[in-house]
Formats: structure tokens, C-alpha cells, sequence
């Protein structure tokens, strides 16, 4: 797969598994990606989640995609991002409609504040499939 292929398959199929490291343990859950393109990834929290701490005491992390019998790693480091431009976007985008009960009883001010955006921009892709099981990885820069 090329990286182009890479970001079709993620943006296609958005839901995947997010690891981050809580003290020495690992931390795995299941996510929605907003958007990917050719420079960044980017999903949201909440402030509150315990994902959101772990992120901000250790930004590693690994992104897992499943595209029908294609495994897609995509490990790397995430930084929250303040742009309330983009926050504002992800509110009002159709695939978040998840958000309006939430949106409608706090202020905008407390969105902005409360409402977390993560990006990955670089990593390392890794990917798998059942039909070359046991063969090396294949690897990407991402």
C-alpha cells in the first residue's frame, strides 16, 4: 500500500483502536477518526477522559485500522491542538452529530476549553494482512 492508499483505507473505514501508556500498563479503546489526509491524523476526546491525561503525560501512542483482512498500525506521537476553527468544524461536521446533546448545554467557551482535538503527523505505518502472515511487515513513514 502507498501512503495515499493508506489514508483512503482510515478515511473509509474511521473507526479504530487507540493505545496509550497509563503509568507502565497499556491502555487500549476503541475511537472514530475525524479526518486523515497526507500530513496528519486527527480524532477528539474530552478533557475529562483518562485518554486525555495519559496523552498529555506520554504523547506515544498507536492507531490500529482494520480494513477488511488489511491491518493498519500507525504508531506514533500526538499533540492536542488548539484551533478553535477546526473545533468548531468537528461540531458542526454530520458525523458528529453524537456531540449536539452535549454542545446544546454547555457554553462556547466551555467547548473550546473541555473539548480536545488530537493530531498525529509523523509515524511509522505498519502494515499487515492474513495473506502474508508470517513475511516481514510492511513499513511506511508517515
Amino acid at each position: 500500500m502507498t501512503i495515499q492508499e493508506v489514508i483512503q483505507a482510515i478515511n473509509e473505514k474511521p473507526v479504530f483502536y487507540l493505545a496509550t501508556i497509563d503509568g507502565d500498563m497499556p491502555r487500549v479503546r476503541g475511537m472514530l477518526l475525524y479526518k486523515a489526509n497526507d500530513h496528519d491524523i486527527i480524532f477528539h476526546t474530552a478533557r475529562c477522559k483518562d485518554l486525555y491525561s495519559q496523552i498529555v503525560k506520554n504523547p506515544n501512542a498507536e492507531l490500529c485500522f482494520n480494513n477488511g483482512n488489511n491491518q493498519i498500525r500507525i504508531s506514533g506521537k500526538l499533540e492536542v491542538v488548539e484551533d478553535h476553527d477546526l473545533k468548531d468544524e468537528i461540531a458542526a461536521a454530520p458525523t458528529r452529530a453524537f456531540l449536539k446533546p452535549w454542545l446544546a448545554t454547555i457554553s462556547k467557551e466551555e467547548f473550546y476549553r473541555d473539548f480536545a482535538v488530537l493530531r498525529m503527523t509523523k509515524g511509522k505505518i505498519t502494515l499487515w494482512n492474513f495473506e502474508h502472515n508470517l513475511e516481514p511487515k510492511e513499513e511506511l513513514d508517515f
